[in-house]
């Protein structure tokens, strides 16, 4: 590590544990978070990616009695999906974990008295909606109708999507149940709210100061919402939740901690379990409360104002900084958000996710049909980033055919199979021409300029500035034709010394991306061990809890992001292809699954 190496906390939103994954749920908070982790981990920094599945709330008591299960069999069948699909992914977790541990739940409780403590939450009697027909409490989300201010027909009960507005069910125009249809009766209950209002000014000065840094859509939605801040309800009549930490309510069963409130937490107790786990109870401490620490939270754009707005605000609570100011909880003060990055939405040909739908295809089935790196490279050149992108079987294979396999495939199988049958080893270079010196210091110059675009979360630039890396060194090797040279022996080595050197930059300017195939190119150019890490899937126990899957791993691996001289006589391994090329057939494939499910 440099001496001026930071701690950096990689936050990734929590897969709700509802149902498998499919792409559009990862290209906003899964692969951009592990793209920005892997970087960050290669420049030096030390990075603690840490979150989990969501796995409380309604929703989840929903689907079990659907499906004649508990809730928590439901949870435990998803989280161990979910989890084994991240892992597919390759997605390096520090810990991803569960919000249905010991550990959660106590953290959450923490956080939650010190907000109490300190004024930022009170009882109030609201008006909650049930379901006529079963006595269960409706949550916010499941119920939908006519927003009150834009008059927007699909508004939800706890904010409108059209106009931004945070809104109660008891607020819409002719509100009906999301999940059988029915009018939901709404009744008097008492129920904490968290004050927004009360950390308006902070919120403000904390967001104003973002400005330059963060996405311009992301800080202008948070900036809106400044306008007409509401208290907000973080408790419900649930079955399934974590328990409200205050005498009278504790014993409630009925009574239990808002799903949303328990979610955001959870980047919290991630890292005290990961601490706990790493042998140093206080090591989280240093992504945390180090004022010199960064934090990044990726989420799709549905999740902004949960990490622009409430989170920082239960921060700033807990830390005693809001209108009532207070002291900080016993765990101390915390450290807001850095930034929140948000992505648009992936659509997929030309219609929005929908798993009820069949408009879906899900991780596990995309990666036993195709290479993970070829959709890690979709996400990143051609992800909902700035705006809402749409997933095309047509652009995937075309992108997967001519880019990287007529490409970066072609650049390594070309440059390192002539040396290999010519040389067996990595050739020395010999007096070096300006056409030499110009395509490695372009390489060399790569990497500042990647390094900076991904450094802000910027995918798009930093991949496809890597990808001119790659079809500058094509177009080399093709001026200078090394083939046609048999008479010129020397000047054979020094073109091949000089493509081998730029394919290995290449392969670490690409490894954020694509680790998978980086892998491999580190191994034909006579690597050993590890390049990139890969996270794993193991079961730890609680002590008073189950035992329960994780994705955790060890990423203190090769990866530099630096050019690193090649050296000559390193025996090179056989080529092996990098990516599989498609058929055009696939096309009509996928898009027959679709119509046909």
């Amino acid at each position: 590590m440099s001496s001026s190496s930071r701690h950096i906390l990689t936050a990734p939103a929590w897969p709700y544990a509802n149902g498998p994954r499919h792409i559009g749920h990862v290209s906003g908070f899964a692969l951009p978070a592990d793209m920005f982790s892997r970087y960050q981990r290669m420049a030096g920094n030390k990075v603690l990616m840490v979150s989990g599945t969501d796995e409380h709330g309604t929703p989840i008591q929903v689907q079990a009695d659907k499906e004649g299960v508990t809730a928590r069999e439901l949870a435990d069948r998803y989280s161990g999906v979910i989890a084994e699909d991240l892992h597919g992914l390759g997605m390096t977790y520090d810990l991803f974990t569960r919000t249905t541990t010991l550990n959660h739940y106590a953290v959450v409780q923490e956080v939650f008295k010190g907000l109490y403590d300190n004024g930022y939450i009170f009882p109030t009697k609201t008006m909650g909606a049930i379901s006529p027909s079963t006595g269960r409490t409706l949550p916010d989300r499941y119920i939908e109708g006519t927003c009150p201010i834009c008059g927007y027909d699909g508004a939800r009960g706890d904010q409108c999507d059209n106009c931004g507005n945070q809104l109660d069910p008891i607020d819409l125009i002719n509100p009906v149940s999301r999940i059988n249809g029915e009018k939901p009766k709404f009744v008097e209950t008492e129920h904490f709210m968290l004050d927004l209002p009360a950390f308006t000014e902070v919120l403000g000065r904390y967001l104003r100061g973002k400005q330059g840094q963060w996405r311009p859509n992301v800080l202008k939605f948070a900036l809106n919402l400044l306008d007409d801040m509401q208290p907000r309800a973080i408790s419900r009549d649930l079955d399934w939740g974590v328990p409200i930490p205050l005498d009278g309510w504790r014993d409630n069963p009925a009574k239990k901690l808002y799903v949303w409130f328990d979610a955001v937490v959870g980047y919290f107790s991630a890292s005290v379990e990961w601490a706990r786990r790493s042998g140093d109870p206080e090591a989280w401490r240093a992504w945390w409360q180090d004022p010199d620490a960064l934090s990044y939270y990726f989420m799709g754009k549905d999740n902004i104002v949960f990490h622009a707005e409430i989170w920082p605000a239960m921060l700033f609570g807990y830390s005693g900084q809001g209108d009532k100011g207070g002291t900080p909880g016993s765990m101390g003060a915390l450290n807001a958000p850095t930034e929140v990055v948000s992505s648009e939405f992936l659509t997929m040909e030309g219609r929005k996710f929908s798993s009820s739908r069949n408009v879906v295809i899900y991780v596990k089935d995309f990666l036993e049909r195709y290479d993970v790196d070829a959709l890690r490279y979709y996400v990143a050149v051609a992800g909902p980033e700035n705006q809402d992108t749409d997933f095309t079987w047509s652009e995937f294979v075309r992108r997967n055919n001519d880019e990287l396999v007529a490409a970066w495939g072609n650049l390594v199988n070309r440059s390192v199979n002539m040396a290999a049958k010519n040389y067996g080893a990595i050739p020395e270079a010999g007096d070096l021409t300006d056409a030499d010196r110009a395509l490695m210091e372009r390489s060399r110059g790569a990497f500042s300029a990647v390094g900076a675009e991904l450094g802000r979360s910027r995918f798009k630039n930093s991949i496809t500035e890597a990808l001119d890396v790659v079809r500058d060194a094509n177009k080399y090797l093709s001026d200078q034709a090394p083939w046609k040279l048999k008479d010129d022996p020397d000047r054979v080595k020094s073109i091949l010394h000089t493509a081998l050197q730029v394919v290995d930059d290449a392969k670490t300017l690409l490894t954020p991306f694509l680790p998978n195939s980086s892998q491999k190119v580190y191994e034909m150019l006579g690597g050993e061990g590890v390049w990139s890490g890969m996270p794993e899937l193991t079961t730890v126990s609680e002590e008073g809890g189950p035992d329960y899957r994780v994705l955790t791993g060890d990423y203190a691996t090769e990866a530099r992001w630096e050019s690193t001289p090649i050296k000559p006589g390193v025996p090179l391994s056989k080529p092996v292809p990098l990516f599989k090329k498609l058929d055009p057939s696939v096309v009509d494939e996928e898009l027959a699954r679709l119509e046909n499910t």
